[in-house]
């Protein structure tokens, strides 16, 4: 029986873009995960110029991918280094201080998205005191002038 609802029935072929459709953009093995981990995905955007998030560490790792602009990356016995649109990045995190996720450009905003891997009960982002900062500055890599 042919009628206007027989093709409706029919099933559709199935696509094949989902083969070529992945690209891995990092791939990486994190020092540990905590146990009993949960993870938050979070889109930080920031200004023109701006510094970013005062230096700080997460609890577990973090891994991001910049959408938009142009991030400066500045890990504990790290240089720092720019991370363009398009690219990844991620920190072990635990000990090691994140002093930098600022947007490197004054001419655009800059836009990532991270996510953290953090203990249960523990905030995901902490802020580092000025005292530890002079206690593990020779851990900073020391910038270029």
């Amino acid at each position: 029986m042919s009628g206007p609802d027989s093709t409706a029935a029919e099933p559709k072929p199935r696509s094949t873009a989902w083969q070529t459709a992945l690209t891995t953009v990092q791939e990486v093995e994190p020092p540990f995960i905590p146990a009993g981990a949960h993870a938050m995905t979070v889109v930080i955007e920031y200004p023109p110029g701006d510094p970013g998030a005062p230096p700080h560490r997460h609890p577990g790792p973090a891994f991001g991918y910049v959408l938009e602009g142009e991030m400066l990356m500045e890990l504990e016995g790290q240089p720092p280094r720019p991370v363009p649109a398009g690219e990844a990045f991620w920190e072990p995190g635990g000990d090691v201080i994140h002093y930098q996720d600022g947007n490197n450009r004054d001419d655009m905003p800059v836009r990532f998205v991270v996510t953290m891997l953090c203990e249960p009960g523990k905030p995901m982002l902490t802020l580092v005191d000025d005292a530890e900062l002079a206690e593990r500055a020779h851990l900073r890599v020391p910038r270029d002038s």
